[in-house]
């Protein structure tokens, strides 16, 4: 059981962390939501709880809880740029369907 991150996710974690001036990592995690179902979530993280399942990628740590792993389980956090967009893509190998806007999944 795993969460990775490509390079450019991690370099951008790192300098939005440093930016902060604070945090230990990102949380990467789901919630219910849209037409599908679920939704991702990503947020800093400053302080790990006690359940926290940890993952490290040249020295930046993806977190996530233990029920959100059950859906994100192999996923790889990338951070893209197309055109003037930018932003985190989630290959998650779990996903069976996308809502047509793009805001939530389903497994």
């Amino acid at each position: 059981m795993a969460i990775t991150m490509t390079d450019a996710a991690a370099r951008h974690v790192r300098r939005s962390l440093d930016g902060r001036g604070k945090g230990v990592g990102v949380r990467l995690g789901v919630r219910t939501s849209g037409c599908s179902g679920l939704a991702y979530v990503l947020e800093f993280v400053d302080e790990l709880k006690e359940d926290d399942l940890v993952f490290e990628h040249d020295g930046v740590k993806v977190i996530t809880d233990p029920k959100s792993l059950v859906y994100i389980d192999g996923t790889e956090l990338d951070f893209v740029r197309e055109g003037l967009n930018e932003g985190f893509k989630f290959n998650n190998p779990n996903v069976t369907g996308e809502c047509g806007c793009g805001e939530s999944f389903n497994v």
